[in-house]
């Protein structure tokens, strides 16, 4: 990171900021193409580690890639705010953001489908209490993401 100034290394710090944001961006690099997809998602942390869980179809290029090309890229921002100026190249923005990478796969685990279902809506909802048809596990395709590496910074 070129402003180490920025950077914040506090894993408990970074799990508060995950914890309250909504929105994952995965990118996958595509035979010369980056494919970019946001994504709702739902975390663990543990023996500070974090693992990323998410939902799809179980088809189409997100589902596809996740098979054939598992390494990631993944981004995560918020606490965004405009600072004014007297000029425009005065104008700055206070931000945060998570920027990592990290092997995707499919969950095939029934318990652990249900625990990143979970998670997901606890991250979207508050609540995490749910229940889950077998219909819904037959079409829908359970993402985790284990993180390789990661960096968070912050203005």
């Amino acid at each position: 990171m070129r402003r180490s100034d920025r950077e914040i290394k506090d894993l408990n710090l970074i799990e508060k900021f995950i914890a309250k944001e909504q929105i994952l961006r995965i990118a996958f690099y595509d035979d010369g193409d980056i494919y970019i997809v946001p994504v709702n998602y739902g975390y663990v942390y543990e023996n500070n580690c974090f693992r990323f869980y998410f939902h799809g179809a179980k088809a189409g290029r997100k589902f596809e890639l996740s098979q054939k090309k598992p390494k990631i890229g993944f981004e995560i921002d918020g606490n965004y705010e405009l600072t004014d100026g007297d000029i425009a190249c005065d104008y700055s923005a206070k931000f945060q953001s998570v920027i990592g990478t990290g092997t995707l796969g499919i969950v095939d685990d029934k318990d652990e489908k249900i625990l990143g279902l979970n998670k997901l809506m606890k991250q979207t909802t508050g609540n995490e209490r749910w229940s889950y048809s077998d219909e819904m596990f037959r079409v829908t395709a359970i993402f985790r993401l284990d993180v390789d590496k990661m960096s968070c910074k912050a203005k």
